[in-house]
């Protein structure tokens, strides 16, 4: 088969060779819901049980608006389910007898790559779950990075980047889990050359509440790193308040050069999370 490429963008059917033919949706393109199995190669370990009740009560209400792609095993006249397993365990949830399915042919590979892409499309997937999914396209599919990224519409460093983070250890992932500390902590962890200089650093992290370039920083120390001298200058006392007064109101780094004739305000970030944050609170939803 040709090699696929596509990006987020562009969806799940631009990631779909021509040669899937999808059954048409109509009146009996409703298959129960007993019938349908979950996807082996399913990404996502784990649902938040608040959101998946909330996707429950809108199907509820209004029903499910977009079918789940499933594969047809006419052997047990079952289906496997390639995307739409939030709606699926949400429409057990209700009750509901029926679903709506669009029916596709997909190979292993296949149902794990469009699992994935949806996973990362809608951003239900942790950090460990997506670097897990990258990894069996790598291993078991001997896929490159590279690959990987045009499959998923994710850049070549990106995909490399998530999946350094398997190599944490044990403790460092169970935090990264559990949201005590993100992707960018991982990251910067896995700059210590060991296991236990590493899993050292996590509980200075977890313990002073360290944000990413606090950690990068420490890193830094801990590996025997200078920070680059910068030549001391004096700061204009004004330029100073304002500055904080940023610093505070966004939660990050901001400096401010400023003149007669106008000036320039830059808004540090030292992670894709610390942007996502600041995007939030510059242009709220």
């Amino acid at each position: 088969m040709a090699a696929r490429k596509g990006g987020l963008g562009k969806g799940l059917d631009a990631l779909i060779p021509g040669d899937f033919s999808p059954t048409p949706v109509s009146s009996d393109s409703f298959v129960l819901t007993a019938s349908i199995i979950p996807n082996p190669r399913q990404p996502r370990d784990t649902m938040n049980p608040e959101e998946l009740q909330d996707l429950a009560n809108s199907i509820r209400e209004h029903g499910i608006i977009q079918p789940l792609i499933v594969t047809h095993e006419p052997m047990s006249d079952t289906y496997i389910l390639i995307a739409g397993e939030r709606r699926l365990q949400a429409a057990k949830l209700v009750g509901l007898e029926k679903v709506p399915v669009i029916i596709r042919t997909a190979t292993d590979q296949e149902r794990l790559e469009l699992a994935l892409i949806e996973n990362v499309q809608r951003s239900d997937l942790s950090p460990l779950e997506t670097a897990e999914a990258y990894r069996k396209l790598a291993d078991e599919f001997n896929l490159s990075h590279e690959e990987i990224s045009e499959r998923v519409g994710k850049g070549r460093v990106a995909v490399t980047n998530t999946m350094r983070l398997l190599k944490l250890p044990e403790q460092a992932k169970k935090a990264l889990n559990e949201g005590r500390i993100s992707e960018g902590h991982g990251r910067a962890l896995l700059g210590l050359p060991t296991p236990q200089a590493q899993l050292n650093a996590l509980q200075t992290i977890l313990h002073q509440d360290l944000n990413v370039r606090q950690t990068e920083e420490l890193i830094r120390k801990l590996g025997g790193q200078k920070p680059p001298a910068v030549p001391a200058k004096e700061v204009d006392p004004d330029v100073k308040e304002i500055e904080d007064r940023l610093c505070e109101r966004l939660g990050t780094r901001v400096t401010l050069k400023h003149s007669k004739k106008g000036g320039t305000v830059t808004i540090h970030y030292y992670s894709e999370e610390e942007l996502s944050g600041l995007l939030n609170r510059l242009i709220p939803g």
